[in-house]
C-alpha cells in the first residue's frame, strides 16, 4: 500500500484531465456466485441455466459485485488520494455485464475540482471511473464526488521569538 503522505495526492496536487489506471482483477464463476449468494441472490447471478434464459443470456456478475471490485481497484492504487476515498455522492451505470473470465481494471479521470469555501482544508473532486474488461469494453461507469484534503501546512511552528 502506498505511503499516505509521500505517494498520495492532495487536492493541491490534482488537475482536471489527470488520469489514473488501476491494477487488474480477474473474476471467475465461483466468485460471481459467492458474491451473489450473499448480496444479490438472483438466478442470473447464481445459475448458468437460468442465466442463459435471462436478459443476460449467460452468467453475469451483480452490478454491485462489479462496484465492489471497482472500489478495491481504486483503493489499491487506481486513485491515490490522500486520506482515502471518502465519497460525497455519485452516479453509477453498468453498460455491459461483467462475465466469468473477465479481467477488470479501472481508468479514472479528474473531471472537476471544487475547493471548499467553508472548510479551507479540503475540497470536492469529481472523478469519472470506467471499469473495463480485458477487451477494453466498459462494464461500469462511476462518477463520484470525493472529499479530498488539501496538503497540510509544512511551516514550522513559531519558535517563541
Amino acid at each position: 500500500m502506498a505511503n499516505q503522505t509521500r505517494d498520495s495526492l492532495f487536492l493541491d496536487d490534482l488537475h482536471v484531465g489527470q488520469t489514473f489506471t488501476s491494477p487488474s482483477h480477474g473474476l471467475d464463476a465461483e466468485q460471481i456466485k459467492r458474491f451473489a449468494r450473499e448480496f444479490d441472490p438472483q438466478p442470473f447471478h447464481l445459475d448458468e441455466a437460468a442465466a442463459a434464459r435471462s436478459l443476460f443470456a449467460g452468467l453475469a456478475a451483480s452490478g454491485w459485485h462489479t462496484a465492489a471490485v471497482t472500489m478495491r481497484l481504486l483503493v489499491s492504487g487506481g486513485a491515490p488520494i490522500a486520506g482515502g476515498l471518502i465519497g460525497a455522492g455519485g452516479e453509477i451505470a453498468w453498460p455491459k455485464p461483467t462475465r466469468p473470465g473477465d479481467e477488470l481494471h479501472v481508468v479514472s479521470e479528474v473531471m472537476e475540482i471544487i475547493p471548499s469555501r467553508s472548510k479551507p482544508d479540503r475540497g470536492i473532486v469529481v472523478l469519472r471511473s470506467e471499469t473495463r474488461n480485458q477487451r477494453g469494453e466498459v462494464v461500469q461507469v462511476l462518477t463520484s464526488k470525493l472529499v479530498v484534503p488539501r496538503r497540510p501546512s509544512t511551516s514550522a511552528p513559531d519558535s517563541g521569538r
